[in-house]
């Protein structure tokens, strides 16, 4: 029976520098990609210097590697960020669920990110593209605080060229820069300029609590979407990964085992501490 505690090392292959403080990782073990479905996470560490909790930022359609994407704050994470390609990563994982791709094929799909949360996003949102014609049309609203925030900027003209899709990029007030073109406007405000409908659709949200908080307003109370189709993921709830710390615990939950993917309709029965 395979050690779920134990680490493997995995092999960096690639850092792509996404803002000055914030990296994306591309990763192999044994030269190859691992299992994994989108919205679940990983325990990454460098050793001597602690352990991080991330969600995969990659498709798992994409066997040439498999990503994550971090801001360095912390110890582990400046270990982390210390690494270069060739160095090795011990990586435990994956833990927790996912999002249910059943349930999303045929229907419209709106993507919403905000700073750093749109790490998971990316994830479910690449794999869709892989299965393009699964679905109807795609929505992608990415916000940061400012232009240099933003991360995947080069992924952005691609995401474009997918059919039936429309990709919005917006910035908070003030952080538009001389030569930006995209939005300008908090993520919630600018989502419900969009001529979205909650029939026959199902909407993805992640980033800061605050901009999740609103969306999801806007989603329920203006748009005319059910509970049970608006998805989050409460990643940054997450600790050891296998609920055994309980530092991810919220009411009879344990974000590590039962989650970190909820849709509205499940929040509703949690207690308002997230």
């Amino acid at each position: 029976m395979e050690n779920i505690y134990l680490p493997k090392l995995a092999e960096i292959k690639e850092i792509i520098q996404e803002t000055k403080d914030t990296k994306t990782i591309r990763l192999t073990i044994n030269g190859s990609d691992i299992y994994f479905l989108p919205g679940q996470f990983g325990e990454f560490s460098v050793i001597g210097e602690g352990e991080s909790t991330f969600g995969f930022s990659s498709s798992p359609l994409r066997k040439e590697f498999f990503e994550f994407s971090f801001r360095t704050s912390g110890r582990a994470t400046t270990g982390i960020n210390g690494l270069n390609p060739g160095d090795k990563l011990s990586f435990r994982g994956p833990y927790g669920n996912y999002f249910d791709t059943s349930k999303m094929k045929g229907k419209n799909l709106i993507f919403i990110g905000g700073g750093i949360g749109m790490a998971p996003v990316k994830s479910i949102l690449e794999y869709c593209f892989d299965e393009r014609d699964d679905y109807g049309k795609i929505t992608v609203l990415y916000g940061a605080r400012t232009v240099g925030d933003l991360l995947y900027k080069n992924a952005f003209d691609d995401w474009r060229k997918y059919k039936n899709t429309e990709v919005v990029i917006t910035v908070d007030p003030g952080g538009e820069t001389a030569d930006w073109t995209g939005k300008t406007g908090f993520v919630p405000a600018i989502l419900e300029q969009l001529p979205l409908k909650g029939e026959n659709s199902i909407a993805i949200v992640c980033g800061p609590p605050v901009m999740i908080k609103f969306a999801l307003k806007s989603l329920e109370e203006k748009m005319g979407f059910d509970k049970k189709d608006i998805i989050t993921t409460l990643e940054n709830r997450m600790k050891c990964g296998l609920g055994k710390c309980g530092r991810c615990n919220v009411g009879s939950v344990y974000v590590c085992k039962d989650g970190p993917v909820f849709t509205a309709e499940e929040l509703e029965n949690l207690p308002n501490d997230f």
